[in-house]
């Protein structure tokens, strides 16, 4: 039995002022509690197709359902409630004096009672690890700490679905690793989680699933393994698989693998039975 869907994209076509199409008849089914990656070279259509799951802007042709509603009949406030997105420059986003306002006017947009904004805002800052700075001006934080205000505000809305479009950018290890295991736990929390990244070694970690866009158009959709496991189709949208993914692939035969590695755990478990069966 299928699962429901999340995000229902049908023969989605979009062209912008200026008759530039960015995107042409994607299809796409995300169902609810999936951990999709989005990749693609710069100006694939990852974006694109983001803003208009978002409702920010409506296709051109074809049509885009939300967890059930069609985005060309739902205002951008309505689909504020059922669809977060979290921006690859905090910035950006940022604009309040004190990091609870920030995560607060969300909830205060939707007329919400004021114990149910507080209940919301103290959830959303302590499920981020922010709630000891509730008073801090944002801009004053680290990168990492500000990404994390901005994902608090979003969880403030009780989003069903979350996007991080590249909230990696300009981290450090540490400060990708963070945040993407936010994502990871919301996801097993039960949220429908969408990334766009240029760090395949974080999709091949923490996305079950991956989209390929190229050039406006879906090159590969699949498991995340199978689609790391086909170099040559990535190549087209200039996308090399991880390193240690590009290893195993290399040494498919030799080590006996019967899928496309991803986590250097993994890779260290294959060789440790390699070694042990040869001697």
């Amino acid at each position: 039995m299928s699962k429901e869907l999340a995000v229902d994209v049908k023969n989605l076509t979009y062209t912008y002022p200026g008759d530039f199409t960015a995107l042409r008849d994607i299809n796409l089914k995300v169902e609810k509690g999936e951990f999709l990656g989005i990749i693609g070279q710069n100006g694939a259509g990852k974006s694109t197709l983001v803003k208009g799951i978002t409702g920010l802007i409506k296709p051109t042709k074809g049509e885009i359902m939300v967890l059930g509603d069609n985005t060309k009949e739902v205002g951008i406030a309505e689909m504020s409630v059922k669809v977060g997105m979290v921006l690859q420059n905090p910035d950006n986003q940022l604009f309040a004096q004190t990091v609870e306002d920030e995560v607060a006017f969300g909830p205060e947009n939707l007329e919400l009672p004021e114990e149910e904004i507080e209940s919301r805002v103290q959830k959303a800052l302590e499920y981020v690890g922010l709630e000891d700075i509730r008073d801090v001006f944002p801009p004053s934080l680290s990168k990492g700490d500000r990404a994390k205000v901005i994902i608090a505000s979003v969880l403030a809305m009780e989003p069903e679905i979350i996007i991080f479009d590249e909230p990696t950018t300009g981290q450090d290890f540490r400060g990708c690793h963070q945040i993407v295991n936010v994502a990871r736990e919301l996801n097993e929390a039960g949220h429908t989680i969408i990334m766009i990244t240029h760090h395949m070694a974080l999709v091949a970690e923490y996305c079950s699933r991956v989209l390929v866009l190229c050039q406006g158009e879906v090159l590969m959709d699949g498991p995340t393994g199978e689609v790391f496991g086909k170099p040559e189709e990535l190549a087209k949208t200039h996308i090399v698989p991880p390193q240690i993914t590009v290893m195993g692939n290399n040494l498919w035969s030799e080590l006996g693998l019967d899928g496309a590695l991803l986590k250097v755990e993994k890779a260290k478990e294959v060789i440790r039975n390699k070694v042990k069966v040869e001697t």
